[in-house]
């Protein structure tokens, strides 16, 4: 069983993906990376090689919970450009499923029509590409089945805000503790 699958593209930011694997393996939550390219090698954007535990065609999505696309460039567009996981994400939508995006990657969330009437964030600069949605800068965000956040900075309260949907707050904030993380509020 795989309850979050995340999905890596060529042009990943690497930090945004691997935090989110990570900190949920640490909270013993089952997560499968997934390449939506035809080879498990996925090169991000500042060139580290990662190894998936799965491409995206031989995957059964039937167990799966939650999705999550980190960000980067070109990886958010070469996500944005893969209409089998565009499908996919209408059927989690659809159902009413956890979906979550960082970075740049809440544009495709956007382009989807998923972000109408919700609150969301992403990076700087992708604002319009949040179609219909209201725009706050909060570093992770939770509006419904729908989670976003802004960037690699972001990617422990993100990473945090997803474990917390899937277990409970304390069991997240007891990650954050476990890694030094701490944020004055």
């Amino acid at each position: 069983m795989s309850r979050v699958c995340i999905f890596f593209a060529p042009g990943l930011e690497e930090i945004e993906g691997l935090t989110v694997v990570d900190l949920m393996r640490r909270a013993d939550i089952p997560v499968r990376i997934v390449s939506i390219s035809d080879t498990l090698e996925v090169t991000g954007a500042h060139g580290i090689h990662i190894t998936a535990d799965t491409c995206f065609t031989d995957t059964d999505f039937s167990d799966t919970e939650m999705l999550v696309l980190p960000g980067g460039a070109p990886g958010t567009c070469n996500l944005n450009a893969c209409e089998p996981l565009k499908a996919l994400l209408k059927e989690f939508y659809d159902k009413g499923k956890y979906i979550g995006a960082i970075c740049a990657a809440p544009m495709v969330l956007g382009h989807l029509g998923f972000l109408k009437g919700r609150k969301a964030t992403c990076y700087p600069g992708f604002e319009n590409d949040l179609i219909g949605a209201v725009h706050v800068t909060d570093d992770a965000v939770i509006d419904g089945h729908i989670i976003t956040s802004r960037g690699l900075g972001t990617a422990i309260e993100f990473a945090a805000a997803l474990i917390g949907l899937l277990t409970d707050a304390s069991i997240a904030e007891d990650i954050k503790k476990s890694v030094m993380y701490s944020k004055e509020k």
